[in-house]
């Protein structure tokens, strides 16, 4: 007889009186805040389209990198492993993006810092991918930014604030949270941390080339000043984010039996394709991100032969 009900739903007991009124508060209550957008799964949907939101790059079209331009970080992905490193033997092509939970920032303040950084395969401009090339020692933008001059990468998105690519020394505490190399995140404030420099591909030509001007679209390293290690994607280190399957960012350089630093070391600054409106160029069948570092020395001594010439 314990759980047999003996009255009806409508029937009125105990501190009904209270339960009305608690009841229309609530429903008072969840009006006001959907009216001003503060319903969890609305700051969700905000999250979404704020970090989904199309990006538009800038058009280069003298080839080469300036202050001021925004930008994506394609990893070109690679064939070649070593299984004795733990590397994968296949890895796809990733952009550097902003890891950002939208249900956790729904909860929490949009400018907490520090952000995680992931690579995703959807190698697009949107609000977390595209980053404005930002000086640090008051160079004016429009300017050719060098190799091996120091700069900074911004996040071109507000939204969340001004978001600074950053990475430091590691330690028990700081570190990657897959590889336990070093970390890369997001700082919400410019410092030595926040230092990158563009460093020319081919070691056996990079003293040559240190100080000329950083071409668009074409491999390059990506160098943290206060460290010197260079920007990797780690194929191997998958992180399932609501936005799919990532890759783990880190700095960390790697160096096969030449030398030479690897594929996961290699990256592009992706502009817009000056022919197309709001086209990457990675979106074309013959993109120049597909030329490798000796056709772009190949390419570089024609125009510069062609140039004598017409100085003749």
């Amino acid at each position: 007889m314990a759980g047999i009900r003996t009255y009806g739903r409508h029937v009125r007991v105990g501190n009904w009186s209270e339960d009305v009124v608690l009841d229309e508060e609530m429903l008072k209550d969840f009006l006001e805040k959907k009216e001003k957008g503060e319903l969890v799964f609305q700051k969700t949907n905000l999250v979404k389209q704020n970090m989904l939101k199309k990006i538009d790059l800038t058009v280069t079209t003298d080839g080469w990198l300036h202050f001021g331009d925004v930008v994506i970080l394609v990893n070109p992905g690679g064939d070649q492993g070593e299984h004795s490193l733990g590397w994968q033997t296949k890895r796809d092509a990733a952009a550097v993006s902003m890891h950002l939970d939208p249900s956790s920032a729904a909860m929490s303040s949009l400018t907490q810092t520090p952000r995680e950084v992931t690579a995703t395969r959807a190698v697009e401009s949107c609000g977390r991918t595209a980053f404005v090339v930002t000086s640090v020692d008051g160079t004016p933008e429009g300017e050719t930014v060098k190799y091996n001059q120091s700069f900074a990468f911004r996040l071109k998105d507000a939204f969340a604030g001004e978001l600074y690519l950053a990475s430091d020394q590691r330690t028990f505490l700081k570190c990657a949270r897959r590889s336990r190399l070093q970390e890369v995140s997001l700082s919400s404030h410019t410092s030595f941390f926040t230092c990158w420099q563009v460093v020319y591909l081919d070691p056996q030509e990079r003293m040559e080339n240190e100080g000329l001007p950083v071409p668009v679209n074409k491999k390059v390293l990506i160098t943290h000043c206060k460290t010197n290690q260079c920007l990797a994607v780690l194929g191997n280190y998958v992180l399932w984010t609501a936005y799919g399957k990532e890759y783990e960012v880190v700095a960390q350089t790697f160096l096969d039996s030449h030398k030479a630093e690897r594929e996961m070391n290699h990256w592009l600054l992706v502009t817009a394709d000056p022919a197309v409106q709001g086209q990457a160029m990675t979106d074309r069948p013959h993109a120049m991100a597909a030329m490798s570092a000796t056709e772009d020395s190949q390419h570089r001594g024609t125009e510069g032969g062609a140039e004598e010439e017409q100085n003749m």
